[in-house]
């Protein structure tokens, strides 16, 4: 989308990364083609791309970003570290140097008491990091952890800290100009995170007081002064339970969840950027920076949340529709109906913001926006995203990093419906039944000539929902369907638009949106109901007793194969044909998404 808004849009080079975004002399070429006076790399793979900043210098290019010397100090965790410490500002224990292999790496956790946190020190969005309990992980962890560094960043280096367990993740905005001023634009919630990268963010924090609020802010700016930082950039802190925190590390670019922050204060932070790019002086005063209401951000991936939270998800958006219908509600994406979602980069497919007067009115609207987004043709998270912004949990601010596997111990499974929601899920399928059969006895709006006059006036029908078979009687009235299940009536009322991917239900007074993604004649339809799809099969009573005398079709036998749980590349093969392996071994090294997976063998036999 952003390159059909462009003037004029030039391709850097093919998808991988090191052959594109991180080759910095196609880059420079553009920029010299183009003749472009100023230049914003905004992603953070350009965080290792420090001899680029001195040649822009060079060729009289503006940079829209802190200078050199501010990206390499900052952009080094290391680094970054060291200079934090010496602006007084509170940091993790741990080792300050680099780890040059896998036994110094065990050395150094041991000595430091683990668990343990390994990660890139060019690093950033989660990418070469891994948590290690024990020596075995600390070696498995420098491993990935380096390779995936080096896949991201162009850098291996590792550096080793304490992981400060339970913690919630609470960063600082900062803005600072080229004239000495600097301000902290409060505080945003990154907590709920799965594999070290947020999904969930919200500002303000539901956590803090004006105090530790204020203490956080004056340490962000005091580092961000002490690098002689200018431009917007990110200060991220660990939080324990006692409101005591320890500097992470400095985003020295524009974080994917700004937008919040922008709600809550007034400020265009891109304005922001390019003001102190070009040399002016910031325009307010830390006086100045208010917190008005509540914005909470989803980041919708392409991604199976049932699957360790999020495997991604690869494919053409046959359909794409955002809920920008919803009152204040913002959504920034890259993509539109028919994007490809491909493995070279994150499978993001939209950051979704609402906005409030209170967190509670800012929650309801993003529950409502979940609800009425519409995305096909790839896998995405809708359904993690909505159980999350509901759970009795996260509605009183009781979280912290662990939040989803604390919650979702053995996986996500989805919504669970209490007995009304099935209820709901049941007559709103059988409404959806009878109205589509309604509508094929109707041509153009008139009535079909039938065969023999239809008598129906109540539809028996059979409903298979989860291991559940329900007997469901189904009656017209006027403009609404009466349902009967589990000896209770239900109304139902809507437009039935059936060529709209969303449809507004009411039952019993109680509005709903729904999705039906598909359906077959053998009854088969899956709904998306409170943003979990469902699989129900609606056969009418007649049909539902001749099904048992049609027969199953035996599941494939796949405990002798290995099979990728997503797309992507072979970057390491372990084994080799005649290769006895056992239970757990490693088989293969998949790359997808700018991040590394082992797959192991399911069973002991020979490849």
């Amino acid at each position: 989308v952003h390159v059909k808004m462009a003037d004029e849009a030039v391709c850097v080079g093919p998808a991988p990364t090191s052959k594109s975004y991180l080759n910095m002399d196609a880059i420079m070429e553009v920029i010299k083609k183009t003749r472009a006076q100023a230049v914003s790399l905004n992603e953070s793979i350009f965080c290792s791309c420090k001899p680029s900043l001195s040649l822009q210098a060079s060729e009289g290019v503006t940079f829209i970003g802190p200078d050199t010397h501010a990206i390499q100090a900052m952009g080094d965790k290391i680094e970054s570290k060291l200079l934090a410490k010496n602006a007084n500002v509170n940091t993790i224990p741990g080792f300050d140097g680099v780890v040059k292999d896998a036994d110094e790496a065990v050395r150094i956790a041991r000595e430091i008491g683990y668990p343990v946190m390994i990660k890139a020190s060019a690093g950033g969005g989660g990418k070469g990091m891994r948590i290690a309990w024990d020596d075995e992980e600390t070696r498995e962890g420098f491993r990935f952890s380096s390779q995936e560094a080096a896949s991201s960043f162009g850098d291996d280096r590792l550096l080793i800290e304490k992981f400060i367990d339970n913690p919630r993740h609470i960063e600082i905005q900062i803005l600072a100009d080229k004239h000495g001023n600097a301000l902290w634009l409060n505080e945003r919630e990154c907590s709920i995170q799965r594999r070290n990268q947020k999904v969930v963010e919200e500002a303000p924090s539901t956590f803090l007081d004006s105090e530790t609020r204020r203490a956080m802010g004056e340490q962000a700016v005091a580092l961000a002064k002490a690098v002689k930082y200018s431009s917007a950039g990110t200060v991220e802190f660990l939080v324990d339970s006692r409101k005591n925190f320890y500097f992470l590390e400095m985003n020295t670019r524009l974080q994917v969840e700004h937008p919040v922050t922008e709600c809550i204060t007034g400020l265009d932070l891109v304005q922001e950027m390019i003001r102190v790019a070009k040399g002016y002086p910031l325009r307010h005063k830390q006086a100045d920076i208010p917190i008005n209401g509540w914005a909470v951000e989803c980041r919708v991936y392409a991604e199976d949340p049932y699957k360790s939270f999020g495997l991604p998800s690869i494919g053409k958006l046959s359909q794409y529709q955002e809920p920008l219908q919803v009152p204040s509600v913002r959504v920034d994406s890259g993509i539109q109906q028919g994007s490809e979602i491909s493995i070279y980069y994150d499978p993001m497919i939209s950051k979704l913001i609402t906005y409030g007067s209170n967190r509670a009115e800012a929650l309801k609207r993003m529950e409502e926006a979940l609800d009425n987004y519409v995305i096909r043709g790839v896998s995405h998270n809708i359904s993690l995203l909505r159980e999350v912004i509901i759970h009795p949990r996260f509605v009183q601010g009781d979280i912290s990093t662990k939040f989803l596997p604390e919650v979702y111990p053995d996986g996500f499974k989805g919504h669970k419906l209490t007995d009304l929601e099935r209820r709901e899920l049941l007559a709103t399928a059988a409404s959806l039944y009878v109205a589509e059969q309604l509508r094929s006895q109707r041509f153009l709006g008139t009535p079909r000539i039938p065969i023999a006059k239809s008598k129906t006036s109540i539809w028996e029908l059979s409903v298979r929902l989860g291991d559940g078979i329900y007997p469901v009687a189904v009656s017209k009235d006027v403009s609404s369907f009466s349902v009967e299940v589990d000896g209770m009536k239900l109304n139902v009322t809507s437009e039935w638009n059936l060529a709209s991917p969303l449809l507004s239900v009411t039952i019993d007074g109680t509005r709903r949106t729904i999705q039906r993604l598909s359906r077959n004649a053998s009854g088969d339809t899956s709904i998306q109901f409170l943003g979990t799809v469902y699989k129900l099969q609606i056969l009418t009573k007649v049909a539902s007793e001749l099904s048992k005398y049609m027969p199953e079709k035996a599941a494939e036998d796949t405990s002798s194969i290995l099979r990728s749980p997503m797309p992507g590349a072979v970057v390491a093969v372990s084994v080799k044909p005649g290769d006895t392996v056992s239970e757990g071994q490693e088989i293969c090294v998949i790359e997808a998404m700018k991040m590394q997976n082992s797959m192991i063998a399911a069973k002991t036999g020979k490849v």
